[in-house]
């Protein structure tokens, strides 16, 4: 037998019921709660606590140590923060147990890069190139004494190799000799640099 359809006109008032109640069974399942009621309701594992959203957490900031300006837990360029979930959303911690949060228990320990220093100051580097930067005294700090020598005894080439040295300092570009990385405030300027290798790629830029 077939159902019998009504040709009437729908009213506003029906489509707008509907749309709320699509609307709320959407909020339900993905807000960020939805981890809770979907284990509560039998469906899925309950997921860990990193495998959450943004804005399902909160990270602390790192702890900064004021000899290296780094965070005090690094390790092979790599520290961790404290990550707070949202109340009322249950994960498993960093321990594997199950736990509904409130918003003041740790879930997880989140994984930041960090730099390797081993003493030698951006700013001192910096100063040293800018008024005895001509007597090679910046290349001798940062332990490169061969051109040290040569740029006191060429009068830092007659000036002009102090004025590329102190650009190339101040850019970041020549660093202390042995890989490390310069003592800089942790929240100054610091230099990122970005490259294209094998693991990125430039994406192509769509016009209308």
């Amino acid at each position: 037998m077939a159902a019998a359809w009504t040709s009437g006109p729908v009213s506003p008032e029906a489509v707008a019921a509907q749309l709320l109640g699509v609307l709320w069974l959407v909020a339900a399942t993905t807000g960020p709660w939805g981890a809770a009621a979907t284990s509560a309701a039998g469906g899925d594992e309950t997921l860990k606590c990193e495998d959450l959203k943004v804005g399902q957490y909160i990270c602390k900031d790192p702890q900064i140590n004021d000899a290296t300006q780094e965070p005090v837990n690094c390790t092979n360029y790599t520290a961790h923060v404290s990550c707070f979930p949202a109340p009322n959303i249950t994960c498993k911690d960093f321990s594997g147990n199950e736990t509904h949060f409130t918003g003041n228990e740790v879930g997880f320990h989140k994984p930041i890069s960090c730099r390797n220093v081993n003493g030698y100051s951006y700013k001192v580097a910096v100063a040293l190139s800018l008024f005895l930067g001509w007597l090679g005294a910046d290349r001798f700090y940062l332990g490169y004494p061969a051109l040290g020598l040569l740029k006191f005894c060429t009068v830092g080439f007659c000036g002009i190799g102090s004025l590329i040295d102190f650009i190339l300092i101040s850019m970041q570009i020549v660093g202390p000799s042995d890989g490390s990385s310069y003592i800089i405030d942790y929240y100054g300027t610091r230099l990122t640099r970005l490259s294209i290798t094998n693991e990125t790629f430039r994406k192509t830029q769509l016009y209308p």
